[in-house]
């Protein structure tokens, strides 16, 4: 809203920036969410992924993946002329977990992405986010676009409560990143006003 001004101008228009995280487990597209949706270029931190990983990452359904994120990636999106979104992906794999309660400090909200394929991989971040009170959205990747299960299937399977909106994206389309990101931004808002 524009305020006149005592000159007869219009008053500037203040900017609001939020935090917001990008979580999941190993290989379900967070790097790629950012990627697509981020209007800088992003800031990544992958690292080759080495036989020193040989059992320890389940490339089963990631078998392109040569590397992997070991800090966090960073972007940033205007989804307003005064809502600037700075988003924070998180580490995949359990081994980089600790750094969660960091990256997700001062956050607004969280979007799980979630591989269908792997369904129990995202139990963890989902319970980390329900455990932390922290608004989040669970966000079904879908891969090769394909969704083999039904927002309200992953809810019963996951027990995840009516509040938490679950919805269908793709990480590598900006449409749909950008929509998951008003979902969860639409989704916070309303979590603060209860």
């Amino acid at each position: 809203m524009d305020f006149a001004r005592s000159d007869g101008g219009a008053a500037p228009r203040s900017t609001t920036s939020a935090k917001i995280v990008v979580a999941g487990g190993f290989g379900v597209g967070k790097t790629t969410f950012v990627g697509a949706v981020s209007e800088i270029n992003p800031l990544r931190t992958e690292a080759v992924m080495t036989s020193a990983s040989a059992g320890i990452d389940d490339l089963t359904h990631t078998g392109d993946k040569t590397t992997t994120t070991v800090a966090m990636d960073f972007g940033r999106i205007t989804l307003d002329q005064d809502l600037i979104l700075y988003l924070f992906g998180t580490p995949g794999q359990d081994r980089f977990w600790f750094m969660w309660d960091d990256l997700v400090r001062g956050a607004i909200g969280a979007i799980v992405l979630v591989d269908t394929r792997r369904l129990a991989d995202c139990f963890p971040a989902v319970d980390y986010f329900e455990n932390s009170g922290l608004p989040f959205v669970v966000a079904l990747n879908g891969f090769e676009g394909h969704q083999p299960y039904t927002p309200e299937e992953v809810r019963e399977a996951l027990q995840i409560g009516p509040d938490a909106p679950i919805i269908t994206t793709d990480a590598r389309h900006r449409a749909d990143a950008k929509s998951a990101l008003i979902t969860l931004v639409e989704h916070a808002l309303m979590a603060r006003l209860k």
